[in-house]
């Protein structure tokens, strides 16, 4: 316990000592999320140290079923790390399988709570991540409340939530924030813009090579004669604007903070319009691939970003090589994928896949407060219910049956 930094009262006469902490170094002070900003909703985000995270979270939930469960993982850093879960909501045989993963690692050091993601996931080889991390204590504390589990470590502000499904990878934190109009409209374009940062460039490439009957004849004119000095076939040249704009996105993320935005933007637009001149691309192409940069932006998780900007690069080359089937090729590949992988055991597609009309009910849509009154089913079966009916317009607006010409 010395070395865990505790300090170790002993007392003549008694055969227990009592560990006291005495642990102290400067720390970073609770700030704003940088990674999952938010127009409306709270400003705290976690810190390296792992106490004042779990701070952050009782401070939310005050009930004693939120248990939080330390260990020490690491044979010489010995980082703690902290498994968090409400008893009564969260399944007894997922909180059991995620303790047993978390005793089977053996590993010199966790510098990041990446380590044990990568370590604890279900499926390593999958682009598409299993585990979601979040910076922002109310993200966590609403999937905890959904019978979920978290996973916080030390020096590291990022905490790992589980299991999770295709549906929440998409969602924001804000979208429970805003009404539930505005946040259904913003989720359904959320969809749209994926599938453009998806698809996108694969079918201006077969369109351009295969089909051109797709096109309108004044806008296939257009892109023929833009093509005209074009010295590379359409894959090629997609493939190259998006190995450059990854290039230049990356380059903005390494550069300084207030430097990064702006070299990003000024350098995609340099490089867009010196390389049309040059006559290396073409100018549709640079469109096309400015959009999809832009449609890659509205993805609000990070590492699901990342799984789509990769996709996009082999969709590309099947669609270069065998047109609109390459595509629809690449589409039943992911659509395979995505149902046959799990996450702790729930399936991704979930709740579409297997239907659930409850979790639906936060997939595509999101429904109003007071029309979620149940849990979540995939994770939790004994503790489903969220809110009582009490809570319907119908139950809390006096009169309203009357209105509406029911009964009272």
């Amino acid at each position: 316990m010395v070395l865990r930094w505790q300090g170790l009262l002993l007392i003549d006469g008694e055969d227990k000592a009592l560990a006291l902490s005495v642990s102290g170094w400067p720390q970073r002070a609770v700030a704003e999320p940088e990674t999952e900003a938010v127009i409306r909703g709270p400003r705290e985000a976690f810190t390296e140290n792992v106490r004042t995270s779990t701070a952050l979270i009782r401070r939310r939930i005050h009930t004693p079923d939120l248990k939080m469960e330390s260990m020490q993982i690491g044979r010489y850093t010995q980082t703690q790390v902290v498994l968090c879960y409400i008893e009564n909501l969260a399944s007894p045989n997922l909180i059991q399988e995620v303790k047993q993963r978390l005793n089977r690692i053996e590993i010199d050091a966790v510098l990041e709570s990446g380590y044990i993601e990568e370590l604890i996931e279900d499926t390593p080889w999958s682009p598409f991540p299993q585990i979601q991390n979040s910076e922002r204590p109310d993200v966590v504390v609403s999937l905890l409340l959904e019978g979920r589990f978290a996973i916080l470590t030390d020096g590291t502000p990022f905490a790992l939530v589980a299991p999770i499904g295709l549906t929440g990878a998409m969602a924001s934190p804000e979208d429970y924030y805003e009404r539930y109009l505005i946040a259904t409209m913003i989720r359904w374009l959320r969809g749209v813009f994926i599938g453009v940062a998806t698809y996108l460039p694969a079918l201006y490439v077969a369109i351009t090579t295969f089909h051109q009957e797709f096109l309108p004849f004044p806008l296939l004119l257009s892109i023929a004669a833009s093509r005209e000095n074009t010295p590379y076939p359409a894959m090629i040249e997609a493939l190259i604007m998006e190995f450059t704009f990854e290039a230049i996105r990356e380059a903005g993320v390494r550069m300084p903070k207030a430097l990064g935005s702006a070299i990003s933007i000024v350098g995609a637009l340099v490089v867009g319009q010196a390389a049309v001149q040059a006559g290396l691309v073409s100018a549709p192409m640079v469109i096309v691939v400015s959009i999809t940069g832009i449609a890659s932006f509205t993805i609000p998780r990070f590492n699901f970003s990342i799984a789509i900007r990769m996709l996009r690069f082999p969709i590309i080359i099947l669609a270069g090589l065998f047109g609109i089937f390459g595509i629809v090729f690449s589409a039943i590949c992911i659509t395979l994928h995505l149902c046959n992988l799990r996450s702790f055991g729930v399936p991704y597609t979930s709740p579409m896949a297997p239907l659930s009309l409850e979790g639906a009910k936060n997939s595509l849509m999101r429904a109003p407060w007071w029309s979620m009154r149940k849990r979540p089913g995939q994770e939790n079966k004994s503790n489903q219910t969220r809110q009582s009916d009490a809570t319907t317009p119908a139950n809390r607006i006096p009169g309203l049956k009357k209105r509406q010409g029911g009964t009272t």
